[in-house]
């Protein structure tokens, strides 16, 4: 097979904030050639991030708009780029694959594909978990927040869950794919969250299950409760997801495991504290904490740097022997406002020229 399209397209994709590592024997292209076709690999390797129509496109590259218009249409039926509401019509755009075209893959993901994410992941998407901003940023329990302590509402995840209109849920690509390459993890599958200011957003999606707001605080209570870490993209305004993460599957926390990368997400601006006159050796906080960030003797004791502040081992607590505390504001990194910020933070900090994707 001609991988030269897809080797144009995974440079393009590599040109982008996120990233995509190239890896010594092409496991990056085997994964593209998967997804797309050689002739939509050469037109999605062209794509912009802003959208673009086809009419747009066609007079920037050439070709007929009308075929553009039908290829440009599939591909983003398939969640291999994005489509959106331009000034001229209907337009689109380049994904990151991470998060983005990958993310989409949630119905075509079979063995074959599950195995050659496997494959890039672990020869390279390490490079792309370590650089800042991260991909993500965890978001606390709502319950295990010190009573009146201050919180922002990009900091709360019931606020973040309250802007939305429409709430829906989905099955957990990362859980999928890792129980079709025989890994299986046992946290619950249909636990990942998608919001809308669009009310009615999810109704008619074959792959989103659409919630009521108390269905949508619902999940998230069951997901906290199984043990799992909410996260976020990392900027402040526009949320539009939630992870509901473990370090055993997920393809970004995994990074703490299977790379050694101490920090994998942005922390939350919190910090757990544990009440020495409540606290039993039970080990149950042990057990709970993904981040290994806890020891026991007599009583818990937190390892404030490796403690990502995300409030499941305070839920777990039967003695109710521990909850959150802001941080000291020096040690608190506010996230980047909106999304165009974070592209910009993280293309400066891999000192790409974001001007050529835009």
């Amino acid at each position: 097979m001609d991988m030269i399209v897809y080797r144009q397209l995974a440079l393009r994709l590599d040109a982008l904030p996120n990233g995509f590592p190239a890896t010594e024997d092409g496991a990056e292209l085997r994964l593209l050639a998967k997804l797309f076709t050689p002739e939509e690999a050469a037109l999605a390797s062209q794509l912009r991030i802003t959208l673009e129509t086809p009419q747009e496109l066609s007079d920037r590259i050439g070709g007929d708009a009308r075929e553009l218009r039908k290829m440009l249409k599939s591909m983003a039926k398939r969640g291999l780029i994005k489509a959106g509401k331009g000034d001229h019509g209907l337009a689109y755009g380049l994904m990151p694959f991470v998060v983005g075209i990958y993310e989409y893959q949630i119905e075509r993901l079979d063995t074959e594909l599950a195995q050659l994410f496997e494959d890039y992941y672990k020869k390279a998407f390490g490079q792309a978990v370590s650089v800042r901003p991260h991909f993500h940023r965890v978001l606390p329990v709502n319950e295990t927040i010190d009573m009146g302590m201050e919180i922002q509402p990009y900091e709360s995840v019931a606020s973040i869950i309250d802007q939305s209109l429409a709430w829906g849920v989905l099955d957990c690509i990362c859980r999928k794919q890792k129980a079709l390459i025989g890994d299986p993890c046992e946290h619950p599958l249909d636990v990942c969250m998608a919001m809308s200011s669009t009310p009615g957003a999810f109704d008619h999606s074959s792959t989103v299950r659409s919630l009521s707001r108390d269905e949508a605080i619902e999940t998230l209570r069951r997901a906290a409760e199984a043990g799992l870490v909410h996260t976020v993209s990392n900027n402040q305004e526009g949320v539009w997801y939630i992870c509901n993460c473990c370090t055993c599957a997920c393809g970004i926390l995994r990074g703490l495991v299977d790379f050694g990368i101490a920090n994998v997400v942005a922390r939350s601006a919190f910090v757990n504290r544990v009440d020495e006159t409540l606290c039993v050796p039970c080990q149950i906080c042990i057990d709970f904490c993904q981040f290994n960030a806890i020891t026991v003797d007599e009583i818990a004791h937190i390892d404030e740097n490796r403690c990502v502040g995300c409030g499941v081992c305070v839920l777990a607590c039967p003695e109710e022997a521990m909850s959150l505390i802001r941080r000291p504001a020096e040690e608190i990194t506010l996230p980047p406002i909106t999304e165009q910020e974070w592209r910009e933070s993280r293309a400066m900090e891999r000192g790409i020229d974001l001007k050529k994707v835009l």
